[in-house]
């Protein structure tokens, strides 16, 4: 007997429902508008997705503050007829109530095994069994990335344990493999190897896609997270996938199991040309509000503080970071700060719009302050020049860590308020040949505040020397609002010159 099912799966959309990107108003070939047309559901078929809905794109954003605006990223998956999700690390951003508002919003069962209710221990978002209509019998089971401990406010997940996903998806298996014809773990985390040649990519657990294909045997284990496509392959018995974020694609994948014999393929999917016309008409009401929201006017620069090509800005500074270091700095009231900018940041015009503030920083992080030692902070700042490599020809590239297997330009950052020498000629632990403060040479033992993000201050990034530095102000607002109060704070801001390193990529 011949038993088949078909999946569409998406994962990481970051709200990003319509065709934008929200850093302009041109139309893209991106959106889960674009996507759903193509779902072609029957009584065989599951759509799922692998988590991190609630945050990232502008209308997110605007819906969180918005609360009539409701939930349209609900909307848009109970139409297209989804059966499953997961939960990704950012969908606690806003704090499990307004999760827990989306999902009562959504008509998908959410399966996360590795959430559990903070007093009884028990699991919020159990593994399920989906019969089909053909008789075949699917094992679901959803685990998330318990990273979401180092990098989520406290507050924000206070009613709820994240326990180790493998542990938890083990311990699922044993359970619904023996009553099942086909076991699926949707996982928001990615791969911790290379997929083909089981290169070590991260000595970390926050990816652990390798180790369960290779020690577990879930016949189909659907990824996300990375931001990373890629496409079906077998992975020591396991099919594969991971999806682009941002709905720029989606996987299309055919389970076919005759006897004891299971054939899984899978195709990328691309958005069409057009949206989902009905859809379309529905929302149109709170994204012509998102657009309104982005193009207002909130000040003055002196001047054009637009971002440029990394490597150049990360070599030679750049005035949008300039202007987010002088925020962190006057907000904080901190000696040193710290300024990450996303993969993607336009930066700032001469006119400043809400668009401009939301696409140069789009993350939900608060501004925390640290007490940071002399020794501390060179070890930090040599951590940082990771970022660099040298090519055969001694000619200065970005590190390919960086870029592969996930884009992580966020965690290259930028220190204002110091004075300092990267050489990168020098080996690891040895690259800052100077380090001022005020002109004074810093020593091992002097103390500084310090203020960055919370995600880095967590140690996000590979920075876990932050951990050790004490906590001096939490913060109580994000980094968006204070750029917003700053530029508003006067009729006109000077971009300030307050950028002090040097990178040295000469070698003799």
């Amino acid at each position: 007997m011949k038993q088949q099912l078909k999946i569409y799966y998406t994962s990481d959309v970051h709200g990003y429902l319509f065709p934008t990107s929200y850093a302009d108003t041109q139309e893209k070939a991106m959106g889960l508008l674009k996507c759903i047309p193509n779902f072609k559901k029957d009584e065989n078929t599951l759509i799922i997705d692998g988590g991190d809905m609630l945050q990232g794109s502008a209308l997110a954003t605007y819906c969180q503050d918005h609360s009539e605006a409701g939930f349209p990223q609900a909307t848009v998956l109970n139409q297209a007829g989804y059966d499953f999700v997961t939960l990704g690390n950012h969908d606690v951003n806003y704090g499990t109530s307004y999760l827990y508002k989306y999902l009562e919003a959504l008509d998908a069962t959410c399966v996360c095994e590795n959430v559990l209710d903070a007093k009884s221990q028990t699991e919020k978002f159990p593994w399920t069994i989906k019969t089909l209509a053909n008789g075949l019998k699917v094992g679901i089971v959803g685990v998330v990335t318990d990273y979401i401990n180092v990098w989520e406010k406290a507050e924000n997940i206070k009613d709820i344990t994240i326990t180790d996903p493998f542990i938890a998806a083990k311990k699922a298996l044993e359970k619904v493999k023996p009553q099942v014809d086909l076991t699926i773990c949707i996982y928001h985390g990615g791969f911790e190897r290379d997929v083909k040649s089981g290169e070590v990519l991260s000595k970390t657990s926050e990816n652990i896609g390798y180790k369960i294909c290779e020690e577990l045997d879930f016949d189909l284990l659907l990824t996300g997270h990375q931001h990373l496509l890629i496409e079906g392959q077998l992975l020591h018995g396991t099919y594969i996938v991971q999806p682009s974020a941002n709905a720029l694609n989606y996987f299309e994948i055919d389970i076919e199991k005759v006897q004891n014999n299971i054939k899984i393929t899978s195709t990328v999917g691309k958005p069409t040309s057009s949206p989902e016309t009905e859809l379309v008409g529905r929302l149109q009401p709170v994204e012509k509000e998102v657009q309104n929201w982005l193009d207002q006017a909130i000040g003055k620069l002196n001047s054009d503080a637009l971002a440029e090509e990394k490597l150049a800005m990360a070599l030679n500074g750049s005035p949008v970071v300039a202007l987010i270091g002088e925020v962190q700095l006057q907000a904080s009231n901190a000696q040193i700060a710290v300024v990450s900018l996303a993969n993607t940041s336009p930066g700032f015009h001469k006119a400043v719009t809400m668009r401009d503030v939301i696409a140069t920083y789009p993350y939900t992080n608060q501004l925390i302050t640290l007490k940071i030692t002399g020794a501390q902070l060179r070890r930090v700042i040599d951590k940082n020049a990771d970022y660099f490599s040298l090519d055969e020809q001694h000619k200065v590239i970005i590190s390919p860590s960086y870029l592969y297997p996930k884009v992580e330009h966020y965690h290259f950052d930028f220190f204002v308020g110091i004075d300092y020498t990267i050489d990168l000629c020098a080996k690891a632990g040895e690259r800052v040949t100077k380090l001022l403060y005020k002109n004074k040479i810093v020593q091992e033992t002097d103390e500084f505040t310090i203020a960055l993000s919370d995600y880095r201050a967590s140690g996000g990034g590979g920075f876990p020397t932050y951990q050790d530095c004490p906590i001096i102000n939490e913060g109580s607002k994000e980094i968006v609002e204070l750029i917003v109060e700053f530029i508003q704070s006067k009729d006109e801001i000077n971009i300030p010159k307050n950028l002090n390193y040097r990178i040295n990529q000469t070698c003799v």
